[in-house]
């Protein structure tokens, strides 16, 4: 099994062979050169460790006045 599941969209962001600048919004392929990270071709290989997760949500602060009855 996958780490981000089975059912993966192929993405120049997060494959194998493309490097993601700096700046986050271009892929440097050596088989496509510069590409978007939404981008791609036939030679995509996911690669789950360029995947980056999604930020974690905040909760809310509670106060002891919100669980009385």
């Amino acid at each position: 099994m996958k780490l981000f599941g089975k059912n993966i969209e192929p993405a120049c962001g997060y494959c194998e062979h493309g490097n993601l600048d700096p700046r986050g919004d271009r892929v440097f392929c050596p088989r496509n050169g510069v590409v978007s990270p939404y981008y791609s071709c036939r030679k995509f290989e996911y690669a789950p460790l360029k995947r980056k997760p999604k930020a974690l949500r905040l909760l809310p602060q509670y106060k002891a006045e919100d669980f009385e009855l």
